[in-house]
C-alpha cells in the first residue's frame, strides 16, 4: 500500500465548483505561458515558506493539472494530488508520466479525503483553490484529520480584502491623476458566478466560450481565522503579496506601478495544527 493511503475508494460527486470544463484553458495558461502570477510570484515564495525536507509527504490539494505539484516533487517531497475535475488530473497523470515523475493523484473533492490515513502528512498546501471551495470547514476538518502532529497547512488565496469578485475595482481618480482599489464589499459573505473568458463572446478567444463559468466564494479574513481555530490550528505566519507585474509605457504607468505595490492581491497563510 502507498504511503500516507487508506484502501477504501471515494464516493465522487457533482461539484459545481469544479474547473473541470476549463481545464484547457487553464492548463495551457500554468503550462505554456509566461509571467504568470504561478511561475514568477507564488511558486518561488511557496518554496521559500514551505521549507520542504527530503521525503516528506506533501498534499497538494486542489491541485489542478499537477503544476505544484511536480516542483514539490522536485524540491524533494513525496507528493499526493487531490482534485475533484476528472480532467485536470487526467492531464496531471499524462504530464508526469511524459515527464516520468512519481506523483500519486486522486480524483476527490476536498472535503472528503477518506483515502488517506489520519496523521500520515507532513504537509498540506491550497493554492487559489479555498475560495472556490463551498465546505470549507470540511476541508479544515479533514486537513486537521490527515496532517501529523504539528503538520502545517499553507494556504495561498486571492487577498479577500482587496480581490472581491464583482465588488472591487481598480478606478483613476482624475482631479489627482491617481490610480485607486475600490472597495463596495467586505465583510458580506457571498457567492458569485464567475464567466472565466469574458471577451469570449466578441470573437477574440477562439475556441474558449462565453458560457464556460465557475463559482467563487468571498468570505472576509477573520472567517478563515475563526475557522481554522475550531478545526484545531494556529495560524503563526502571514504574507500579503503585490504583483510583480509593470505597466506599459504611457500616461498612466507611474501611477499604476504605484498603487501596484500598495495593494497585496494575494494573501499567504500558514497554520500549523495544535490538536
Amino acid at each position: 500500500m502507498r504511503p500516507g493511503f487508506n484502501s477504501q475508494q471515494t464516493d465522487m460527486k457533482n461539484d459545481k465548483t469544479s474547473w473541470g470544463k476549463v481545464a484547457g484553458w487553464y492548463s495551457d495558461l500554468l503550462e505554456k505561458e509566461e509571467g504568470t502570477y504561478q511561475k514568477e510570484l507564488i511558486l518561488p515564495n511557496l518554496i521559500r515558506l514551505m521549507e520542504i525536507k527530503r521525503g516528506e509527504l506533501v498534499l497538494d490539494l486542489a491541485c489542478g493539472q499537477g503544476f505544484f505539484s511536480r516542483e514539490f516533487l522536485k524540491a524533494g517531497a513525496k507528493v499526493i494530488g487531490v482534485d475533484v475535475s476528472k480532467e485536470l488530473i487526467g492531464m496531471a497523470e499524462k504530464i508526469s508520466k511524459e515527464q516520468k515523475l512519481k506523483i500519486d493523484y486522486k480524483i476527490s473533492p476536498a472535503d472528503n479525503l477518506s483515502f488517506i490515513k489520519e496523521k500520515s502528512i507532513d504537509k498540506i498546501v491550497i493554492v487559489l483553490a479555498i475560495q472556490n471551495i463551498e465546505n470549507v470547514a470540511g476541508v479544515f476538518k479533514e486537513c486537521q484529520r490527515v496532517l501529523k502532529s504539528s503538520g502545517k497547512l499553507f494556504l495561498v488565496l486571492n487577498h479577500p480584502a482587496f480581490r472581491i469578485p464583482k465588488q472591487s475595482s481598480w478606478e483613476w481618480d482624475q482631479k489627482t491623476n491617481d490610480q485607486y482599489r475600490r472597495i463596495d464589499q467586505y465583510l458580506s459573505e457571498s457567492k458569485i458566478e464567475i464567466q472565466m473568458h469574458p471577451s469570449a463572446g466578441s470573437g477574440q478567444v477562439p475556441g474558449r466560450k462565453p458560457s464556460e463559468k465557475t463559482i467563487s466564494f468571498h468570505r472576509p479574513l477573520q472567517y478563515y481565522f475563526k475557522l481554522l481555530g475550531k478545526n484545531g490550528f494556529a495560524v503563526d505566519r502571514l504574507e500579503e503579496w503585490n504583483s510583480n507585474k509593470k505597466s506599459q509605457p504611457g500616461p498612466r504607468a507611474k501611477a499604476e506601478d504605484k498603487i501596484r505595490k500598495e495593494i497585496p492581491l494575494f494573501m499567504f497563510l500558514e497554520a500549523i495544527k495544535i490538536k
